[in-house]
């Protein structure tokens, strides 16, 4: 008999615990052609703000050791591009997709969302809150109890969506922030995002990326992101999904402090642990790469 592997996330049901990791996967149609896309749990897209955005110039990426840096500058069509462009393919699919949103301004994160729940058939929101707030003098949603509690509970008041909040790393008590989503209505965590890093060409003794920082990924950053996983774990009830630096199916369950989440350079899929009673992670877990 087959293995029942589906999660439940608030009202986000997945057949599996795999999904593809925000920002690797494109909109899920230009991998199509290299996998069914319909043997993942769900398709999470590239991050969408309301209005379209250029990015930074290049280069964008930069291969460091056990990992790698982007600065992609959350490139991306708009919601109004998004819907035209990618989301015939997205609502035709069998599995669900989860939007990641952001936005500079408490106002625009509601916004994006109300638009969202609108369009009906999404199956969550994933709000990326390492973004700036140009309103409180550029200090990241993500590192302010306060400013993250603001942008969950807008988002709660105009949407019935499950709600994943994806926690920045660059704070010193995470556990905190993590009540504090909890607490304005969020129906599950996503930890962690990037680490800010940088790289030299000794040649050129320039910058690698010519935004001079980017975000790091990869191997190296594993361990931090099992810690952060397991601060954050302790501090909420809510599901968690784990993500960093994990490439195979042994480092997802190595990340099972919460819900592991694979997060690599050439195997970019993301997995979930819907709730603590799932802790036997060799016979429930699956990663499909």
């Amino acid at each position: 008999m087959p293995m029942n592997l589906s999660v439940k996330i608030g009202g986000l049901v997945m057949q599996n615990p795999v999904t593809v990791a925000s920002g690797t996967f494109g909109y899920g149609a230009e991998y199509a052609r290299l996998m069914d896309v319909n043997q993942l749990g769900a398709v999470t897209v590239k991050g969408i703000r309301l209005n379209p955005v250029p990015g930074n110039p290049t280069p964008r990426t930069a291969e460091v050791t056990s990992g790698m840096l982007n600065a992609i500058g959350l490139q991306g069509p708009g919601v109004d591009g998004f819907i035209k462009k990618y989301w015939p393919f997205l609502k035709a699919l069998k599995v669900p997709t989860i939007i990641n949103i952001w936005g500079t301004t408490v106002e625009e994160y509601a916004e994006v969302a109300r638009r969202f729940d609108a369009l009906g058939g999404v199956g969550a929101l994933e709000l990326n809150v390492s973004c700036p707030n140009i309103k409180e003098g550029g200090a990241q949603f993500g590192t302010d109890c306060k400013l993250l509690a603001q942008v969950v509970s807008a988002c709660r008041q105009v949407t019935t969506l499950p709600l994943i909040t994806k926690m920045s790393p660059n704070v010193p008590n995470i556990a905190l922030l993590a009540k504090a989503a909890e607490e304005a209505g969020s129906d599950a965590l996503a930890v962690t995002n990037s680490f800010p890093a940088m790289a030299i060409d000794i040649h050129t003794r320039k910058p690698k990326l010519a935004n001079v920082t980017g975000g790091l990924t990869g191997p190296a950053i594993k361990p931090i992101a099992i810690k952060l996983v397991w601060e954050a774990a302790k501090a909420v009830k809510i599901p968690i999904i784990g993500m960093g630096g994990i490439q195979n199916a042994d480092d997802a369950i190595a990340g099972g402090g919460g819900h592991p989440r694979v997060h690599g350079q050439k195997e970019h899929c993301r997995c979930a642990r819907a709730d603590g009673q799932r802790a036997n992670y060799k016979s429930k877990i699956e990663v499909r790469i």
